[in-house]
């Protein structure tokens, strides 16, 4: 008897929790492009990752009443592993009992300290540095100096999509409840070239691709085809023509900001064609693709002209406001605008998405992940640190000239101060000085909650002045505004970088390349620039008034340049468009070359 009311019990419970799910799921907005199959793919994606991200949330509040402990018992567990490696046996890692210990026995390293490990990783060898076999060498985007090739673990990424991915998805559908219909997701992703190395694994940019994952497929408005194709162009005109005829379209996606602005760049510039296309319901015959890639978006494409109608209405109409005209229906535009992308992020927002929030989800790199962003609302963009991820050391930012400084933990870093991060992960990276610069803005319980800066080698320093990015991109806005001119693009060269053998050198300063937009009147004060830079840097300032740096140079560039300079860096580096950062300052003599040959 006890069984069968059991049973029954079971049984109701179950049923209603189907009828439920059922309900849940005719009720939620759908893509007029959604099967039935994928629609329920992307609804059991979403339940998915609601419980993921929820579970993850409840073990980082955790976590972060306890930051020294969680910091202090992972690094030694990571060490203990690492013990019976190469490079565990020769800095006897695993005899390391506390994180005191560690930091007086191992120095601080930069990348070329693992140079020789990585490249016997790349000719065969195992054990090198980590325990596990890397599922490939992963390659940095190489913005502040080549790109630089790093073990990356199976367990890395899936930390990366535990306790990053899964949880900023879940702080997501809290904060935009819209972003949990079964709406497609427009995202700007170009699959990588990868080669493999010597030793058989493969070497490439560690972006993970949509088409790696069925269930997730179903969720991006881009079909399989348009992600095999390999040139950015073409893939770009794809993302757009099918992102494009989905009037429901939910949420637009990229790693960067850059990216998302680009792509509406190029919408303004081809809306005429795609508009075509969706008409006629045909892919525009000039466009360079495989013929099987060709046959199969073909198959997916019918002619719409109430569609194309619509489009080409609210195109005339102009292109301020734009992604809400032609998508009333989107959320929320999900993609990094903080550090080097705060500039792409303001422009967004004051012309073609206007009215559309945007939430900076991740501070990652290619050495894992770093930080989450709980609070989507925040404009400075504050990301918390994942005490699981990574063991975290800081470098206050006045001891960072040094080569082997004190450092801090955690728990000892305070609010409002500028430090340099070091990390040491699972992927063989000990005590790393991997660039980049944050400033503590809080903490949530005891850890902290970081506002990424810079990078180090992003640092404009001709006199020992030290003028970061974030600096710099201040001086820029404040000038800007003066001038009454909206800008492309940006970076910076020191002067001597300009200079040709026998060529009289006068004193140092900064010359500043600067793309306007189209139809932009340059009837400037040029020297405002320097003006509003000694304002802001009081050390700069004094080197100006005691004549040690010249005044800083503007120069306009015509339109389209850092687009060329974008497409060199790819051409010539291993780096896939995911990954492209302008770099703030620049230091690369055909680069440079390029810039030159550009000015207005």
């Amino acid at each position: 008897m006890i069984v069968s009311y059991l049973f029954h019990g079971i049984a109701a419970i179950a049923g209603l929790a189907v009828a439920y799910a059922s309900y849940n799921y005719w009720r939620k907005k759908k893509s007029p492009y959604h099967t039935f199959r994928t629609a329920v793919n992307q609804y059991v994606t979403l339940f998915v990752f609601r419980l993921l991200g929820g579970y993850s949330r409840r073990k980082l509040e955790k976590d972060c009443l306890n930051v020294k402990a969680i910091q202090e018992k992972n690094l030694l567990k990571l060490l203990k592993t690492s013990g019976e490696t190469k490079y565990g046996r020769t800095y006897k890692l695993g005899q390391l009992e506390s994180r005191e210990e560690y930091v007086r026995q191992h120095p601080l390293t930069r990348y070329d300290h693992y140079k020789p490990y990585v490249e016997s990783l790349a000719m065969g060898e195992r054990n090198v540095i980590t325990k596990d076999e890397p599922i490939m060498l992963a390659l940095t985007s190489g913005t502040s100096g080549g790109p630089k090739m790093l073990p990356m673990l199976r367990a890395q990424r899936m930390a990366f999509l535990t306790q990053g991915v899964a949880l900023s998805l879940h702080t997501m559908y809290n904060h935009f409840p819209e972003t949990s219909n079964l709406q497609k997701v427009l995202k700007f992703f170009y699959t990588p070239k990868a080669r493999e190395s010597e030793g058989g694994l493969p070497v490439g940019p560690n972006s993970s691709s949509p088409k790696n994952s069925a269930v997730m497929l179903a969720s991006y408005s881009t079909p399989l085809p348009g992600l095999e194709i390999l040139t950015e162009p073409e893939a770009l005109y794809v993302h757009l023509l099918f992102g494009l005829k989905d009037p429901l379209l939910g949420i637009i996606e990229a790693n960067f900001a850059s990216l998302v602005y680009s792509a509406f760049v190029e919408m303004e510039r081809k809306w005429e064609q795609l508009v075509s296309d969706i008409e006629r319901g045909e892919l525009w015959s000039e466009l360079e693709v495989k013929s099987e890639i060709r046959e199969g978006l073909q198959e997916l494409l019918k002619p719409d002209p109430d569609r194309a109608a619509d489009l080409r209405k609210e195109f005339e109409a102009g292109f301020v406001g734009i992604a809400q005209r032609i998508w009333p229906h989107l959320s929320l535009v999900l993609t990094v605008d903080s550090g080097a992308f705060k500039m792409y992020g303001k422009m967004l927002k004051e012309s073609f998405l206007e009215g559309i929030p945007i939430y900076s989800p991740l501070y990652g790199a290619t050495e894992g992940l770093l930080g989450v962003n709980l609070w989507p609302d925040c404009e400075a963009r504050p990301y918390l640190l994942q005490p699981r991820s990574m063991f975290y050391e800081f470098i206050p930012i006045e001891d960072s000239d040094q080569d082997q400084p004190d450092t801090l933990f955690a728990d000892q870093v305070e609010k409002g101060e500028t430090y340099e991060m070091v990390i040491t992960n699972i992927s063989g990276l000990f005590r790393y000085r991997f660039g980049d610069v944050v400033k503590v803005l809080d903490f949530h319980g005891q850890c902290p909650v970081v506002e990424y800066l810079y990078r180090q080698g992003q640092l404009l320093n001709l006199r020992g002045e030290k003028v970061s990015e974030d600096v710099l991109q201040a001086v820029l806005d404040m000038t800007c505004t003066e001038w009454g001119i909206s800008i492309r693009d940006y970076t910076v060269v020191e002067s001597p970088s300009l200079h040709k053998p026998g060529e009289t050198k006068g004193f140092p300063h900064y010359v500043v390349f600067i793309e306007p937009l189209e139809g932009m009147i340059l009837d400037c004060t040029r020297s405002k620039l320097d003006v509003n830079l000694k304002k802001q840097s009081f050390v700069y300032g004094s080197f100006r008034d005691k004549g040690s740096i010249d005044e800083a140079v503007v120069k306009f560039v015509a339109p389209g340049t850092f687009e060329k300079l974008r497409s060199h860096h790819l051409i010539n580096h291993e780096v896939s468009p995911n990954q492209w950062k302008t770099p703030r300052v620049l230091r690369t003599d055909d680069a440079i070359n390029l810039l030159n040959d550009n000015i207005l």
